[in-house]
């Protein structure tokens, strides 16, 4: 009984650490820690996680964006925008926020470089600023502008698509963005990749599938187009349509093994209403995309010749 009830040291057992509730909500700093009765030895125990000079946070939520964003703000100043992808995170797109975290100060300011970010001195108009998340962010449209404008052309496409199926921007105010921002680094590939966006596309491969096939020169497919039968019966809604050539194009990622039974299905649907089907895969886009090219040019000219 004695031994039950006794305190760990006497047991040999290192003693639970204290973690304050106060101190599990968000970043914070070594003063308050000390208010809630954690010194600053204490931060260096596996509970805690430094996030940046003076500022911790309890391990639970220390890598989660929003808590390592906090803190990120916390040290810089209050001017301050975050930009990039750290922007398009807190706007609501699916791209990694914090490898780094991206944020601009005034030209003005003396803060140039912190650990963890990259920081930009430049001066950005409240009107191309917003609240996000209850962070101080570009504008959306300012946001993939900046982005389309230095990414390689496919990557900008593929936001550009992401961004426009989300109904984040529209293609009208980023090109008007683009013909008054003419001086702007990189504002000829954002207006190129303007040219090259669809917003039906569901994926970064659709994307990339549908890029690969432009660029080598095939004519733009239609995507998300609904098929039907002589008797006008839904058949299947392939990721791309050529028309003419009556040929479906389809993208088989992650979960088409999950539906492969009804993915047949609708396959034999489509070749038995006079339709052809071609299918691709990550591996046919990423490894082999001459091939892939190469099988599309020939399904098109096929039925030209058939005519």
């Amino acid at each position: 009984m004695f031994l039950r009830n006794a305190p760990a040291s006497i047991l040999g057992m290192a003693p639970t650490p204290r973690i304050p509730a106060e101190l599990t909500k968000g970043p914070f700093t070594v003063e308050e820690a000390r208010r809630h009765g954690v010194s600053r030895a204490s931060l260096l125990g596996a509970s805690w996680r430094r996030l940046g000079r003076g500022f911790y946070a309890w391990r639970e939520i220390a890598e989660a964006p929003k808590t390592r964003l906090i803190a990120a703000k916390l040290r810089l100043p209050d001017a301050a925008v975050f930009t990039g992808p750290t922007a398009a995170w807190l706007h609501g797109l699916d791209v990694p926020p914090c490898s780094p975290i991206e944020a601009a100060v005034p030209s003005t300011s003396s803060t140039s470089k912190l650990g963890g970010m990259v920081v930009r001195r430049c001066s950005i108009p409240a009107a191309e600023t917003s609240i996000r998340r209850g962070l101080r962010v570009t504008s959306a449209v300012r946001t993939i502008a900046d982005l389309a404008c230095r990414l390689p052309l496919s990557d900008a496409v593929a936001l550009l698509d992401m961004a426009l199926h989300r109904h984040l921007v529209n293609s009208e105010r980023l090109g008007d963005w683009a013909s008054t921002h003419t001086g702007y680094r990189g504002v000829r590939r954002l207006k190129r990749a303007l040219e090259l966006a669809d917003p039906a596309a569901e994926s970064v491969m659709e994307t990339r599938l549908r890029l690969l096939l432009v660029l080598a020169g095939l004519p733009h497919p239609t995507s998300q187009v609904s098929l039907r039968d002589d008797f006008g019966l839904f058949l299947a809604r392939p990721d791309f349509y050529y028309p003419g050539a009556r040929l479906a194009i389809e993208y088989d990622g992650a979960t088409h093994r999950e539906s492969l039974a009804a993915d047949n299905r609708r396959q034999n649907r489509l070749i038995d209403a006079g339709y052809r089907l071609l299918r691709f895969t990550a591996g046919d886009v990423l490894d082999a995309p001459a091939a892939v090219v190469s099988m599309v040019r020939r399904a098109l000219q096929a039925r030209q010749a058939m005519r």
